[in-house]
This record gives structure tokens, sequence and C-alpha cells, in this order.
């Protein structure tokens, strides 16, 4: 095993550079891919599949190619039968796992999500979801050189299983609105695909009877020549907003490169992301399961708190990171509580009715449908989130840590916050399952500002969200932050003292 393959460990995915650029050796190169494949069918046969079944597919990514051809040949050469998929989304990668006709003991996706074109990754799944950090830090630890090239009577087909899953995606409509064949007849959705996997979305839309015009970026171009394919990009969101408004669109839908994760904008061309997509979702689930529990990650809004108790929700704030938020749903399901989402703020969000798989294209699926009913009745999709209260002022500020030992310095810093705030204006919040918490009185109004501290999952750094709803509530909350950390050693607070003077 290469030692320095384990930094390419990112969460639950591998990721790393691809393309060699000044200074930067590409390193995810074919030789890892193939490595990983091979590694990935060993896994899979300690599972107990003797010959697995792998599908594989792949976003645009100029070196998306290339990276699938040489996992290929790692699971083959590890006696692997393999489905290539080509061109595919993520999350039917996973339903390959799943779907009658298909049923891989496994599945690999090639894709770096919204990162840059010269970055590229690949993700694992079983049938019973994508796999742990743990187990993908095995598969790099197991990842042993395997010769180039496919061995001799190898089984390896292409399928074309894109087409299956936009057909499931077709059926769901159909069902949920009456079944008939064409039952968007009525609704105008612009789509943008930020030239990643997801331009055949707007067929799907059109089978369905949808109008489509004013889409755009539809077609597969692993440069991105246009925007990020990234729902939590402004450029992106400007691109959908304004077209939109150009076209007179109902709504507009945005996803990723590969399509877990996902946005929309309403007929005015205003941004549902982040909190608005929460609360979006989460009102029309609660609709339906009056009571339901709905687990987001840390750092969402105390206004969108508010929204889902008003809805008759209990909001449930979990660790950063889509893979815990999913994973805490799951125990909460198992423990009795009736949990239907997993969400967090950057549009990653999974349904308990779509086996918790974060799949961007079923949320905009759901919400499609939520918009046709929402015009039969007179009204758009925007009106499901009317009474969600919006902060005055947001900011997110990182501090570094320069300590060798970053994990003991920010746990010294997060110590230091919790025994500072309470003694100047600050509570700490009792449902803090990341970091230190806490809300304020500002200008007068009970609770008005919240403010959370806390450790990146990887990196050496403490990232701090908060919120006010009284102008100059962040700069007095900042301020506190700034003296309980005055003493704190190893930390790099000139982003702190920049926010402050701005």
């Amino acid at each position: 095993m290469h030692e320095d393959r384990l930094s390419l460990l990112s969460g639950t995915d591998v990721r790393g550079d691809a393309v060699p650029r000044e200074g930067h050796p590409a390193a995810l190169t074919e030789d890892v891919a193939r490595a990983l494949g091979a590694a990935f069918a060993r896994f899979l046969r300690a599972q107990g599949h003797e010959r697995p079944l792998v599908a594989v597919g792949r976003d645009s990514r100029v070196t998306g190619e290339a990276l699938l051809r040489a996992a290929v040949e790692g699971l083959c050469r590890e006696g692997a039968r393999v489905r290539v998929c080509g061109l595919c989304t993520t999350p039917a990668m996973f339903m390959t796992t799943v779907t009658d006709g298909f049923m891989a003991d496994g599945s690999v996706m090639i894709t770096a999500s919204h990162h840059p074109w010269y970055r590229n990754g690949l993700k694992f799944f079983t049938a019973q979801g994508g796999l742990s950090a743990q187990e993908v830090g095995g598969l790099l630890q197991d990842a042993q050189d395997a010769p180039a090239g496919m061995p001799d009577g190898a089984d390896v087909s292409e399928v074309d299983f894109l087409s299956v899953y936009a057909r499931q995606l077709e059926e769901k409509v159909r069902a949920a609105l009456g079944g008939g064949q064409r039952p968007l007849t009525g609704l105008h959705v612009a789509v943008d695909a930020g030239n990643g996997v997801g331009g055949f979305y707007a067929r799907v839309l059109q089978a369905l009877g949808a109008d489509t015009s004013g889409s755009q970026f539809l077609e597969p171009d692993g440069m991105f020549p246009n925007h990020m394919p990234n729902p939590e990009d402004e450029e992106a969101m400007r691109a959908i907003s304004r077209a939109v408004c150009d076209s007179g669109a109902d709504l507009g839908v945005i996803f990723d490169t590969d399509c877990d994760r996902a946005a929309i904008v309403d007929a005015t061309g205003r941004e549902i992301n982040r909190n608005r997509l929460i609360a979006l979702i989460s009102a029309i689930l609660l609709a339906q399961t009056p009571g339901a529990t709905i687990v987001t990650d840390s750092v969402t809004s105390s206004g969108l708190a508010d929204f889902i108790r008003a809805h008759g929700g209990v909001h449930h704030r979990f660790k950063r990171g889509y893979h815990n938020v999913i994973e805490e749903a799951r125990r909460l399901c198992a423990a009795g509580v009736d949990c239907p989402l997993a969400i967090e703020t950057s549009g990653h969000a999974a349904l308990r009715e779509n086996y918790f798989l974060d799949d961007g294209m079923y949320l905009v699926t759901r919400l499609i449908v939520a918009a046709m009913r929402k015009k039969a009745a007179g009204g758009g999709i925007g009106d499901w989130i009317k009474g969600l209260r919006e902060p005055v002022e947001a900011r997110e500020v990182r501090i570094g840590i320069t300590a060798a030992d970053f994990r003991a310095a920010g746990a010294a810093a997060l110590a230091a916050f919790e025994a500072y705030a309470p003694a100047h204006g600050g509570q700490l919040a009792q449902d803090s399952r990341e970091g230190v918490r806490a809300s304020f009185d500002v200008g007068g109004r009970a609770g008005a500002g919240w403010l959370l501290i806390r450790m990146s999952v990887h990196d050496p750094v403490m990232p701090v969200n908060c919120e006010s709803d009284v102008a100059g509530g962040v700069h007095a909350m900042l301020t506190v932050l700034s003296d309980a950390l005055a003493g704190c050693e190893g930390l790099d607070l000139s982003p702190l003292r920049q926010a402050l003077e701005a």
C-alpha cells in the first residue's frame, strides 16, 4: 500500500487532483483507480459475493473515462463481473444495487461532485448505502498496484441504466399525480445542469408534459465552461434565477455535477436552497406526517427550527456531513422515531421513502409534484415556506489552527468559548451535537442571534457560523467570541479580526 494514498480519503469518498498542474502532480491516477477497483472487488468477496457483480459509472469530467476504464480493469483482475453504465448520476449508481433486473452487489461512481474540473474521485455503494469513511479508508489501505489491461475472460458489458433511472422518476410523478401520461402539462420548469450529468432531466420533464424552455447548460462538458455545477455557488444560483425570470418559468432547478445535490428557484427568481430548501421539503413532509422529526446538520438557523416546530415537527440538529445526518436519521428510525428526512444545508437530502439516499433529482421530483399541485390551486412553490423567518445578518468565519496537535488546540478553544459565553450574554444550546452553539439577546430582543463554533471534520480549521435577526448582532457575537479565544494558543485569529473590522 502506498501511504500517500490515505490522503485521498475525503469523508466517505476518495478525491484528489486527477490532472497534473504546475506544482501539483496528479494524485488520483489510473493506477490508483485500478488498485481501488481491485480492492473493492476483494471487499465484496469478503461480504460473501464469490464473483461480485459491480456497476460502474462516471460524471462528465474530462478524466472520467480513463479512470472508469482503469477501475473496471482492477475489478476484473479480482474476478468481478462488471456492468459499465457510462455517463450516470451518483444516485442512479446506488439504484443499480436495488433495481430488479440489475441488483448489483456493489457500484462505483467516478465523480468529484462540485469540485473543479481537474479533480476527480470515487464513491462506493452496496445495497445498504454508501460505504463508511472507515470502509473507504480500508479500501485505500488494501489498494495494491494491479496490472493494466483487461484480463482474459473478463465479464464486462455496457448497460443503459440512466434510462431505467429516468423512467423510475417518471413513474413516481405519474403515480403521485394520478397516473396520466403527461401530468405536468401546464407547468413550466427551467433546468440548469451546469454541464454536469443532469441535463437528461429536462427530457424527463418533457415526457411528463412540462414546458422546459429556458433550460440551459444541459450538454455534458467536463470543463464546466459556464459555471460550477454547485447549488451553493453564487454564480450558479444567479444563472438559474436569470433563466427563470427570462423564460417566465414557474420554477427552476439546478443540480451539482453528479446530481446528489440540488436547489430550486421560484417564479420570481428567489433562491430556495440551504435553510429555505430544508423548510420547503420539511413543510411538504410534515403535512403528510405530523409530528415527524427532521434531521439536519448543525448550522441550520433558529428561524428554521421555529418553522419546523410551527408545522408540527421536531427539529433534530446533528453533525455536519451528509453521511452523518443520514446515519443519525437511520438510528432514530431504528429507535422508533418517525424520521422521514435527513438533510444538510449543502443540499444533500435523503428521504426515508427513497432508501435514505441523498438524491438531488429525487428531491427535485418531489418538489415539482408539490409545485404542480400548488399551481393547480392557484399558487406557487414558494407558498410552502411563507412564515420562514430569515436572518437580517449572517456570517461564516474560518479560524485556522496552527498548533501541531490541532485537535487538542481546537478542543481547548471550544472549552474556552463554552465557559466564557454564559457570563457574557450567551445561552448555551441544549441540542448542540457538534461544537458549541449559543444564542444571544441582541438589540433588546431575546434569542435574536446565535453563533456556532465547531471543528472541521478533517482539516485544522474551526468554522464559525452566526446569524442575527437584528442589525449589528453578528458583530456583537463575534466580539464575544474574539474575547473568549484571546488567550487560546495555536489559533490564527486574523480572519476573526478581519470580520470585526469589516
